[in-house]
């Protein structure tokens, strides 16, 4: 901590009255160190990570947080406020700051010490000392551990060394890599401690802490029948990894201790994380999940009692989270009816609080069935595409390749990437319903989606019914698991009771009761695009670009996506689909194209971190990325957005109205030699980029300059939101 803090990162009398301002001042004087590079750079991450979640704790405590890639070194400034600064506490301002910059790649041992830190801020004789210390040098000495509180308390550097915050050195970490399904680390991805087999990394955690906690019952071993402790597991983790999964941490075993209650803790930060014991696992009696980022290897904790909650609860009211534990224990109730605990979360991607309405969550299970299907329309598509293009558009008629295949001829290896094809957008309904039923119920809900997404194709409901069987999966899951559950039958619940229940009720439902209604309303709305033709069908371009520019990847371009995806996912498109598809994927990519040229156009209506994303997005438009376009956006959403869906207005309707067609998915520019009417298709593309292009320019030119101007300010140059960052895959 030595070289992380010293008295010129410390203010004493910080007189900044808002976060933001709060923010500027403590990043300034890194700066001044040479700590950071590019001082609004830095602070767009500060804003950015603010918007995850807010940085405030109870106790009178601010901690904004990130990594960056403007900081060179990481670094700890602290302020302190004689007024008070609204970090978004529940119990008011904080007078406390303390600023953690930490680089992209910030090395874990510093990011250990770190976490000392704010496992140190739950300790009230810390606190104390530093509203108490009137010397800049002094409080940088206390802070990195020098100097002990004065009524004797730990130091942050007696904290770094204790066994409860030694971690693996996990490969996974970093910005943003907990950010969505599928994006954790898997078994195996670890290096350091964890990897070596003799390493007992495991142990070195678990081991200490039970030590710790049975210290408390004044046994050396835990015991047995009603002298054993109450014996609590837990996790928590943050979207950074630096401060609140730690301070959780700290939190939930003070608790612990104070209860007379074993805990154990597995911090899944960026320092890394070692897994708990199985053993230990294994012999407790509940869990506490306390996250704003998806658990890693969640199914440890199967068949256990369980709450599941945000990280912010195991800071400010960890009494009462092993109170809940507790009494799930008592009542018999397994982790999946704690998944659905008041908190707020479904058990993948949890995204809100409490206050969620059920739109909100409809979105999210949505969204999760959208982003998991999108790779098989995108690998599928193409390799139609280029089966076609290979084959020519008689290939879908060729016979089977395990019947026929000639290594010298064409026609033979358009057949056999026409079918490979076919076979991966086979999977895109069954997919579908199987990840909305598991962003609604975890891993239980994956079986009875899949079947029910199979029963749809079966029973010619399409996409409409691979929607209503992954909501009718999810949902079942969720009924079944609020059952109380005897404690013998827990352990084969998950891989035998609820699948086998839940895909009965499924199948029954989409093969007997609506299978045959979505069926033909699928069939209705297929014979209305078919009819579509002249003003109607440009119309309908119109919407479908309005739709793709709106909000850059979020859930209106991903409805406008999966529509036209959903009428080209057959053997054998209409023409009206694969107009469709051509319109959304055009609209698709006028946005960051648009910003790439806006910024070539008149650069210095730009700042200098714009113009280098201007580059980039000639790229990500070019390939229909729209998300390319997204730091612009979220810089100068009054101005980017309405100037992008003009533009993008433009291209869907004169792609409609030329004709043009696209049996890939995906592709950008990539495909156009298999676009119908390839030429009017790039002009409509054009007329969109120049269109948006004009209106930003015109737009940006007519604001006052005020000073600063062309700089971002605190909050500008990041992302829209995370649901918008996560995808990169569907513009």
């Amino acid at each position: 901590m030595s070289d992380m803090i010293t008295a010129d990162l410390v203010d004493l009398d910080l007189s900044a009255d808002t976060k933001e301002a709060a923010a500027r001042a403590l990043a300034a004087r890194m700066v001044a160190l040479g700590r950071v590079t590019d001082l609004e750079g830095f602070l767009a991450d500060v804003a950015a990570r603010e918007a995850q979640m807010p940085t405030g704790l109870d106790g009178g405590i601010g901690i904004p947080h990130c990594r960056s890639e403007h900081v060179t070194e990481p670094t700890l400034a602290f302020g302190r406020s004689a007024a008070g600064i609204d970090f978004g506490a529940a119990d008011g301002p904080a007078d406390l700051i303390f600023l953690i910059a930490a680089p992209a790649g910030a090395d874990d041992a510093h990011l250990t010490i770190l976490s000392s830190l704010a496992r140190q801020l739950m300790n009230t004789e810390f606190t104390d000392a530093l509203r108490a210390v009137d010397d800049a040098s002094a409080a940088a000495a206390l802070i990195r551990g020098d100097e002990p509180p004065a009524a004797g308390g730990s130091t942050a550097a007696d904290a770094a060394a204790t066994p409860a915050t030694a971690a693996g050195n996990d490969s996974g970490s970093g910005p943003g890599s907990d950010t969505g399904p599928g994006s954790d680390t898997g078994p195996g991805s670890d290096t350091g401690s964890d990897s070596d087999p003799g390493s007992g990394s495991a142990d070195s955690v678990a081991a200490p802490a039970a030590a710790s906690a049975g210290a408390v019952t004044g046994t050396g071993d835990a015991g047995t029948g009603a002298d054993r402790p109450f014996r609590i597991v837990a996790v928590t983790s943050c979207p950074t990894g630096i401060a609140h999964t730690y301070m959780a941490a700290e939190s939930l075993e003070n608790a612990g201790r104070e209860a007379g209650v074993e805990v154990v803790v597995e911090t899944q930060g960026s320092a890394g994380f070692t897994r708990l014991d199985p053993a230990v696992i294994a012999a407790a009696d509940g869990v506490i999940l306390a996250h704003d980022v998806p658990v890693r290897e969640k199914d440890r904790f199967a068949g256990k009692p369980t709450v599941d909650t945000g990280v912010k609860a195991a800071i400010n009211r960890p009494a009462e989270l092993i109170t809940e534990v507790r009494g799930r224990a008592e009542r018999g109730e397994s982790t999946a009816a704690a998944a659905t605990d008041a908190s707020g979360g479904t058990p993948v991607e949890r995204t809100g609080g409490s206050g969620e309405g059920y739109g909100t969550k409809l979105r999210t299970w949505l969204m999760s069935g959208v982003s998991y299907m999108v790779p098989f329309v995108a690998a599928g598509g193409l390799l139609i595409a280029l089966g076609f293009a290979i084959g020519g558009y008689e290939i879908n008629k060729a016979p089977s390749v395990m019947d026929h295949f000639v290594w010298t001829q064409a026609d033979s290896w358009g057949a056999l990437l026409f079918q490979i094809g076919g076979v991966a957008f086979g999977f895109l309904v069954p997919v579908l319903a199987g990840y909305i039923a598991y962003g609604m119920a975890d891993r239980p809900g994956l079986v009875p989606g899949f079947v029910g997404g199979a029963i749809s194709l079966t029973v010619n409901a399409g996409f409409l019914g691979g929607l209503a069987a992954g909501l009718l999966a999810g949902g079942v899951v969720l009924a079944i698991q609020k059952a109380r559950i005897p404690t013998a039958l827990r352990g084969i619940m998950p891989v035998v009771v609820i699948p086998l229940i839940s895909s009965a009720v499924v199948g029954f439902l989409m093969f007997v009761v609506i299978g045959k209604p979505i069926a033909e309303a699928q069939k209705a709305m297929t014979d209305w695009l078919n009819g579509l033709s002249g003003a109607n069908a440009v119309l309908l371009g119109a919407l479908l670009g309005l739709m793709m520019c709106f909000d850059l990847g979020g859930p209106l371009n991903k409805v406008a996506y999966t529509f036209a995806t959903a009428g080209i996912a057959v053997a054998s498109p209409s023409d009206s689909a694969m107009k469709i598809m051509a319109a959304v994927m055009a609209a698709g990519m006028v946005p960051p194209l648009a910003m790439a040229l806006a910024t070539t156009v008149r650069g210095k209506l730009f700042d200098r971190t714009e113009r280098e994303n201007g580059k980039a997005a000639w790229v990500l438009g070019a390939s229909f990325i729209s998300e390319g376009a997204i730091p612009f956006a979220a810089a100068d959403p009054l101005r980017v957005i309405p100037a992008s869906m003009a533009g993008g207005a433009v291209t869907g309707a004169l792609s409609m109205a030329f004709g043009a067609t696209l049996r890939a998915p995906h592709g950008g520019v990539f495909v156009v030699p298999l676009i119908g009417n390839p030429l009017l298709y790039l002009v409509a593309i054009a007329a969109g980029v120049c269109v948006t292009a004009a209106l930003v320019l015109v737009l940006k030119g007519l604001r006052k300059p005020a000073a600063g101007a062309g700089t971002a300010g605190p909050g500008e140059g990041a992302p829209a939101s995370p649901a918008q960052a996560e995808q990169p895959v569907a513009a």
